[in-house]
């Protein structure tokens, strides 16, 4: 939001998460997580963030000292989501450390009208009131658009939008919503609600037809790692729910995805409207690929069931050279995600 209003030379610090658009990366990082969750598979990351919270332990560390010398003017956070910035107390209890008290903005949304509430907030504090209007009005316009394809559709697949696999959440806030502006419905998550952990009975009963997996704080390639890890048939840490994801129809029929959640669907900002696109793009993929609609394909990627399932074709996937197995670079494309294991064909290097 503060580089959508032109604000970034401004901007004096971030938190480790911080990372778009690029130059947000060259701030102070003021706010750090105390888990190592590169290193923690879904499963301990969602024990660990229990144990933490039960035990009134943070999750973060503020960077007390830096904060002091930076001595912000202004300070955005938020009290929507515990597990996602430091608690409003422990706020509290930095800034009044600080010599010059700075003016604190809470952002809270729950909605896609509610995070254009934030934006105008910001402005007004900032002085950028005609920026911000302009971003709106823009987001409006795309929003319109995404009206007139979904009146265009006979009917709405059933979508299960996963925010966590093991175990699994279901999706909420403003998540709901941009599945309904794509042309499609929401099974489990509530519009406007928190997200919530989801029994794969529910999951199997209502039986989606397209399933998205979206982790919060994930990006492109680590959620395909995570599905991997989670669902992947030689993966040490697979999910005991496994073979409940591989009944499902969605699972059955091809129509699972894995996209950014980090960019478009965890960060309440106007690129959640492109979230909406890059949905629409998946449920509705004739419809969303006219013209009028920006190419979001390198936003998301189509599971390859079989893949995962451990089904492998000799030249395709795979070459034979003096006994060992080498990967194809289709194979590992497709895979989503690279291993750290320097693959001598692999294209995210």
């Amino acid at each position: 939001m503060v580089y959508a209003l032109g604000l970034g030379d401004a901007l004096v610090g971030v938190t480790h998460e911080c990372d778009y658009p690029p130059d947000a990366k060259t701030k102070s990082i003021v706010v750090r997580n105390v888990l190592p969750v590169e290193t923690m598979s879904q499963a301990a990351i969602d024990h660990a963030v229990a144990e933490r919270i039960r035990s009134g332990e943070s999750l973060y560390q503020i960077d007390e000292d830096l904060l002091r010398k930076l001595s912000p003017d202004l300070i955005l956070t938020q009290n929507l989501c515990q597990v996602c910035a430091p608690s409003g107390n422990e706020v509290s209890q930095v800034l009044r450390t600080l010599e010059k008290p700075p003016e604190i903005l809470w952002l809270t949304p729950r909605t896609v009208s509610e995070i254009f509430e934030n934006l105008r907030a910001l402005a007004k504090a900032t002085g950028s009131e005609l920026a911000a209007q302009k971003i709106i009005d823009d987001c409006h316009a795309r929003i319109d658009r995404l009206s007139i394809l979904a009146n265009k559709t006979v009917e709405r697949p059933r979508v299960f939008c996963m925010e966590w696999l093991d175990p699994v959440y279901a999706c909420g806030h403003w998540v709901p919503e941009l599945v309904e502006l794509a042309g499609g419905r929401e099974i489990l998550g509530q519009e406007g609600a928190e997200s919530v952990r989801a029994s794969w009975e529910d999951i199997a009963r209502l039986d989606p037809e397209i399933v998205v997996i979206m982790p919060c704080g994930f990006n492109l390639q680590q959620t395909m790692k995570e599905i991997w890890n989670s669902f992947g048939r030689y993966s040490p840490t697979r999910s005991n729910h496994a073979a409940d994801f591989f009944k499902l129809r969605a699972v059955q029929t091809g129509r699972v995805y894995a996209v950014d959640a980090n960019s478009y669907f965890a960060r309440p900002g106007p690129r959640v409207i492109e979230g909406a696109e890059v949905l629409a793009q998946i449920i509705h993929p004739d419809l969303a690929s006219s013209r009028s609609f920006p190419d979001h394909s390198r936003s998301f990627q189509r599971v390859d069931v079989s893949l995962l399932q451990g089904i492998l074709e000799a030249g395709e996937d795979y070459v034979v050279e003096n006994g060992a197995m080498v990967f194809t670079s289709s194979y590992l494309r497709r895979r989503g995600y690279c291993c750290g294991s320097g693959c001598r064909n692999c294209p995210w290097n």
